[in-house]
């Protein structure tokens, strides 16, 4: 296994040069800013991390990391069109179609016609879904939550915007206004009948 803390070592070919189509790359990322090499370097790790103990929950149901995902975002909007849930993933309607069967055939996830489309398809958590969904996010928000108290407690509360912009500036109104969907929802929910 290689030390993380060793040097990045470029390829080279019989000769002992780098690779003429890999000798710039590697020239670049020696000469790139250490503190982005370091910030780029964290998220590694913070993702290794952040979906570590989600990753054995799922392992108990032969599931990865696209079934969270999925079960995230139909938990979060249930009732949301197999065409958002695309959108939102950008990943092939085969990819989520093989994904989507073993979760709806499982009992996690039901889908049903749309009442005004009925091409539509509309999805929904069952009970086992909403339970499963929460019992994967409930290390990952512990988790967020430790990191913002310590982060708020440096007087760093910048995080909020620092992940929004890593979002690609095209999707950042489409993710915006899902999270402002989801908040006004839920201020909904809470308010008095």
């Amino acid at each position: 296994m290689t030390d993380i803390n060793e040097p990045v070592r470029t390829a080279r070919t019989a000769t002992g040069a780098a690779p003429k189509e890999t000798a710039g790359i590697a020239d670049e990322a020696q000469t790139a800013d250490p503190a982005l090499l370091d910030l780029a370097e964290l998220l590694f790790f913070a993702y290794r991390d952040f979906t570590r103990e989600p990753d054995k929950i799922l392992d108990e149901f032969g599931f990865g990391r696209a079934h969270h995902r999925v079960l995230h975002f139909v938990n979060r909007r249930p009732g949301m069109r197999v065409a958002d849930l695309l959108k939102i993933l950008k990943i092939t309607k085969q990819s989520l179609g093989r994904v989507l069967k073993q979760l709806i055939d499982e009992g996690f996830i039901v889908q049903e016609e749309g009442k005004l489309d009925r091409r539509e398809r509309l999805l929904y958590p069952t009970d086992r879904g909403h339970e499963l969904a929460a019992r994967l996010a409930e290390p990952q928000l512990e988790r967020v939550a430790r990191a913002l108290r310590a982060s708020r407690r440096r007087g760093d509360a910048k995080i909020e915007t620092f992940l929004y912009q890593m979002i690609s500036e095209a999707d950042r109104p489409h993710v915006e206004r899902l999270l402002r969907t989801k908040l006004n929802m839920d201020h909904k929910q809470g308010e008095p009948q």
